[in-house]
C-alpha cells in the first residue's frame, strides 16, 4: 500500500483528480492501474484537520527506465498507453481543469526560463523547438481530439508487470490533447541517433495500433515530442536553481530529454509527419 498525505491547500484538488481518476478504471483491461481503497465512510480520500489525503494499492514491477526498451516492449507500451487513454475518456472526475505545471497550455511562456539553460547546443535545440511549437503546433493544438490524460507517462511512471504495462502517479492528470500522453511517452525513448525516432518508432506504432492517429495528430506529433522535451529541459534547470540540494532528483530526466531533443532536432514539418506515418504503418509487434 502507499499512503499519499498533503497539508497544501492546493492538493485537495489533485488528490480528488488522482482518486477519481484511479477509481474509474478499475475493471478496464489492457493496462494496470493501482486502486484506490475507500475509507471507512465510501469516500476517495479523507480531509481532517489540515490535512488530505487516501490509500493506494502499489502496483510490483521494474519501471520501464529499468528495462531494456526492446522493440516489443516499447510496442506493448504503446498500446497499453492507447488503452489507457480510451479508458479515460469515459472516466469523469473532478477538478480536470485545475492549474497543472506541466499542462500544454504553459509552455508558450516557458522561454521565460531560458536564462537557466548552459549556453551551446542545448539552449539553441530548445529555441528552435520552443519557437516551432508557438509558430506551427499552438495555432493547431485546439483541432485534435482534448480529453482527460495521464499527462506524465515517463519511464519512472510505466511499470513492467505480469499482468502488463502499468501506469502510476496521476498527479499532473489533467485536460488536455489526448495525443499529449504520446508525445510524452514517445519523447522519453529517443535515445537511438540511427532511427529518425531514435526507437520512438515502436511506441508510437502500438499506440497507433490501438488509437489510429488523425492527419493532423501525425503532422504535430513530432513539434509535440521536441516541445515536451524543451519543457523538460527548462522547467527542471530552473528548478534545479531554485531547489539546489534537489537538483540531482529534478533533473532525472533531463539527460535523456536532451539527448532525444538532439536526435529529433534535424525533422522538419515535412519530414517528421513522414517518419510518424511511416512508424504507424512500418512496425508490428
Amino acid at each position: 500500500m502507499i499512503l499519499k498525505t498533503s497539508a497544501t491547500a492546493e492538493a485537495v484538488d489533485s488528490f480528488r483528480f488522482q482518486t477519481a481518476a484511479m477509481a474509474g478504471l478499475q475493471g478496464f483491461t489492457g493496462f494496470v492501474a493501482p486502486e484506490v481503497l475507500r475509507t471507512t465512510s465510501g469516500a476517495l480520500m479523507f480531509e481532517q484537520e489540515g490535512t488530505c489525503g487516501y490509500l493506494q494499492t502499489r502496483i510490483e514491477g521494474l519501471p520501464l527506465h529499468q528495462a531494456t526498451p526492446t522493440p516489443d516492449l516499447l510496442f506493448r507500451t504503446g498500446s497499453a498507453l492507447a488503452r489507457l487513454d480510451l479508458a479515460l475518456e469515459l472516466v469523469s472526475v473532478p477538478a480536470a481543469h485545475r492549474p497543472v505545471l506541466w499542462h500544454v497550455g504553459c509552455w508558450s511562456r516557458l522561454m521565460e526560463l531560458e536564462q537557466y539553460l548552459p549556453s551551446g547546443s542545448i539552449a539553441d535545440n530548445v529555441r528552435i523547438a520552443m519557437a516551432e511549437y508557438a509558430e506551427f503546433v499552438e495555432p493547431q493544438i485546439s483541432d485534435v481530439a482534448w480529453q482527460v490524460t495521464h499527462n506524465d507517462p515517463s519511464p519512472f511512471n510505466m511499470m513492467v508487470t505480469g499482468e502488463g504495462m502499468g501506469f502510476i502517479d496521476f498527479g499532473d492528470g489533467c485536460w488536455s490533447p489526448r495525443i499529449q500522453d504520446l508525445a510524452i511517452a514517445a519523447s522519453h525513448v529517443v535515445r537511438d541517433p540511427a532511427l529518425p525516432f531514435g526507437g520512438a518508432e515502436h511506441l508510437i506504432a502500438g499506440y497507433a495500433s490501438v488509437i489510429a492517429l488523425s492527419a493532423l495528430e501525425a503532422k504535430l506529433l513530432v513539434g509535440l515530442m521536441r516541445a515536451r522535451q524543451s519543457a523538460l529541459i527548462l522547467v527542471n534547470y530552473w528548478r534545479s536553481h531554485l531547489f539546489p540540494a534537489d537538483a540531482q532528483y529534478i533533473k532525472k530526466n533531463v539527460a535523456r530529454a536532451e539527448h532525444g531533443l538532439s536526435i529529433l532536432a534535424p525533422l522538419g514539418v515535412a519530414s517528421g509527419e513522414m517518419a510518424v506515418l511511416a512508424a504507424m504503418s512500418s512496425f508490428q509487434p
